[in-house]
């Protein structure tokens, strides 16, 4: 008899693999062999090729549950000190995102409360956001910098960014938004701190290899199209890939302008022109639809859908999880919404949280279930992909998988 020569085979799986051109890529009755990490094989129980206990050191039935990739949010702010409650307050008595700001509300306010929080509070106020993305089914998360605006409080952004994904067991990619409000201690000297960004912020973090990513926030209220350029000229410079805020309040050419720097993603764009999408496509940017901020702004200003899909530009969905306009803490949600609110399709949400978002963090080894893929995977207390999107709230995760290993709940 031959030995084992898995680590693990799951039967009985009901698989979304997000691979083919079925639904969902979906196996029924399906198996998944799992190995150093990796997925080793993956297709229907009857075309297994040996007897199961033959073939895997630990053999496991789902008993029909259903499998899908790890859920990767490809846009957070899941650090940060403080909360912003009474701003939500205030929009629902009137206030504007943009008002709330020029009062000194907004990012200034958890700009703020993160300077003046240490490194172990602001791990510790983190620590329960990020890991309730995870028991949710997160196995890959994305988070920025940008309440800190000096060197020093970007710096403690990042390495408890890093920390984070050390204590949950889960991947993580740092993205320096140096770019995201002008603190107003350069109030009246806008140019010298776009200047601090790019010549020595950016690059003292990126040599401490905090820095996967580069991303600026350009709208009328932020910084403009020409600062933006600025900073990812510098970011080139420095082997860095760029992503961008862009269109969320207005249309600056934001979107065309990430395309133009090879970007991975164009995030928000609920204001974004024919010809901004025709540049993503062209450039194979990847969309990100953040329908939390949308929701909590009550906005009524909908992502141009029809023209990402006539021009196959790839839809992400992420949950922008921040303290003033997306305090979002579940995916799953984030998927709910864009289906309900953005009219996707549950297939093209489910994408949208795997193989899309993977790919607009530049990562090609996960978000679907194929041979090679790391095993990165979530069990789920469903048996139709569907429901994924269906279900509003609830513990819906059995199991979540980051390289083979159980991770939580």
């Amino acid at each position: 008899m031959s030995q084992p020569h898995w680590d693990r085979l799951l039967l009985n799986a009901t698989l979304a693999t997000l691979v083919g051109e079925t639904p969902f890529g979906l196996i029924e009755h399906g198996a998944l062999g799992l190995a150093h990490g990796r997925i080793a094989w993956v297709g229907p129980m009857d075309a297994l090729p040996d007897a199961p206990a033959q073939l895997a050191h630990r053999v496991q039935s789902l008993d029909g549950a259903l499998v899908t990739p790890g859920l990767v949010d490809c846009h957070t702010h899941v650090v940060f000190a403080g909360q912003r409650a009474h701003e939500f307050d205030l929009r629902l008595h009137g206030a504007d995102y943009a008002a709330i700001a020029r009062a000194g509300g907004g990012i200034a306010s958890t700009v703020q409360a993160t300077r003046a929080a240490s490194e172990e509070q602001l791990f510790a106020q983190s620590l329960p956001r990020a890991r309730a993305l995870r028991d949710d089914g997160v196995t890959m998360l994305e988070i920025k910098s940008g309440y800190g605006l000096t060197l020093e409080a970007e710096r403690r952004m990042l390495r408890v960014a890093r920390r984070l994904g050390r204590e949950l067991g889960i991947g993580v990619r740092s993205s320096f938004l140096g770019l995201h409000a002008l603190p107003p201690e350069y109030a009246s000297r806008r140019d010298d701190y776009v200047a601090q960004v790019c010549d020595s912020m950016l690059p003292a973090l990126a040599a401490e290899g905090l820095v996967d990513a580069v991303d600026a926030f350009c709208e009328g209220i932020a910084f403009s199209r020409e600062e933006t350029a600025r900073l990812f000229r510098r970011a080139t410079q420095l082997g860095l890939p760029v992503k961008l805020h862009a269109g969320q309040l207005s249309e600056l050419g934001g979107a065309a302008l990430v395309a133009e720097h090879g970007g991975l993603s164009a995030d928000h764009l609920e204001h974004l022109d024919e010809a901004g999408v025709a540049a993503m496509a062209a450039a194979g940017t990847v969309a990100v639809l953040l329908p939390g901020a949308f929701y909590t702004l009550r906005d009524t200003q909908l992502p141009p859908v029809e023209a990402l899909r006539r021009h196959g530009v790839p839809m992400a969905v992420a949950t922008d999880c921040n303290p003033g306009t997306s305090p979002l803490l579940s995916l799953r949600l984030a998927a709910n919404m864009a289906c309900t609110l953005f009219r996707l399709a549950p297939e093209e949400a489910l994408r949208g949280v795997t193989v899309n978002a993977a790919r607009a963090l530049g990562l090609h080894d996960r978000g679907t279930l194929a041979v090679g893929q790391r095993a990165d995977l979530v069990t789920w207390n469903v048996r139709q992909p569907a429901e994924l999107c269906y279900w509003i709230g609830g513990a819906l995760a059995r199991e979540v998988c980051v390289a083979g290993e159980s991770v939580a709940p």
